[in-house]
């Protein structure tokens, strides 16, 4: 148990907030049938168990796979060096069979929309292999960031094709907007390792423009994500006042996680990445669920 509680640990399980309820948002749009051109979809509580169980096992082997490829760099960056595996909490073997196990349950999962829909199956290996080579773009790109928001944007249009068999409008500008979401707080949270990622000659945003610089792209990439938002009840007509002023919301928080990082002060990025973050998903999936069954009643 001991273990398991820290592999948990490991992979920041509790973090799978941050892209599950963007998944289950798709999938309730998907279920609700409010695109003119396309037909009705039956709920399905077996759907329902496989976005679950991909979402999660897919994220747990990213992270898994990440904490191996950048052990040597944790161990030597000083606000890294106590994680499980450079302080040898974990061993690599055990790391290992984690990345393993939650490979072969995402794979799993996509078995849960067969026979009507096969795509999934098909699609989890490219898929894999997308989320597994974040982990090494910072070696040669500054748009790191971008591909983790990529990473991310996959699980709303991921849920969106596991329930409809195609790629729509209302899944991919949600998609957007997620993407822009996760790059801009990422940015946010590698100002932290600017000076370590110079000296190591990784790329990040920070460590090209600088930090003060990296603050600004962030908030012109959040700001495109409220844009992206509110845009969505163009290409979705079953959204309305409700998710627009859940809307209106998340760009007061954002907002607010802007104003308590600033480039002389960094104390505070935890408490913006970790808690308004998660009240920012968390809360869109509630507003636009509450949205979509008002819109039903």
């Amino acid at each position: 148990m001991r273990t398991i509680r820290r592999l948990l640990e490991l992979i920041r399980f509790s973090h799978t907030l941050f892209a599950l309820p963007f998944a289950l948002l798709a999938a309730a749009m998907a279920w609700s049938a409010n695109l003119r051109s396309e037909p009705p979809v039956s709920f399905r509580w077996r759907e329902l168990a496989g976005i679950v169980v991909c979402m999660v096992s897919a994220r747990s082997a990213a992270m898994a796979f990440n904490r191996l490829a950048d052990r040597h760099l944790d161990a030597l960056n000083p606000r890294t060096a106590s994680r499980h595996l450079p302080a040898g909490v974990l061993s690599v073997a055990s790391v290992v069979v984690l990345t393993a196990a939650a490979s072969v349950g995402f794979v799993a999962g996509t078995l849960l929309f067969l026979p009507h829909n096969p795509l999934p199956l098909y699609a989890s290996g490219p898929v894999l292999l997308f989320l597994f080579a974040y982990s090494y773009t910072k070696r040669f790109t500054a748009l790191s960031h971008f591909w983790l928001g990529a990473a991310l944007m996959l699980a709303p249009v991921a849920a969106w094709v596991a329930i409809r068999a195609a790629v729509d409008w209302p899944p991919l500008v949600l998609g957007a907007a997620v993407l822009l979401w996760v790059a801009g707080f990422d940015m946010i949270y590698a100002c932290q390792d600017t000076a370590f990622d110079i000296a190591m000659r990784l790329h990040s945003v920070p460590a090209r423009l600088g930090v003060r610089a990296a603050l600004r792209l962030a908030a012109l990439c959040h700001l495109g994500m409220v844009v992206l938002l509110a845009a969505l009840p163009l290409v979705y007509d079953g959204l309305g006042t409700i998710y627009l002023a859940g809307v209106a919301a998340i760009a007061v928080l954002l907002v607010y996680e802007h104003a308590i990082v600033r480039p002389d002060d960094l104390s505070r990025v935890n408490r913006a990445f970790f808690h308004v973050n998660a009240v920012v998903s968390v809360g869109l999936f509630v507003v636009g669920s509450i949205d979509l069954m008002v819109g039903h009643a």
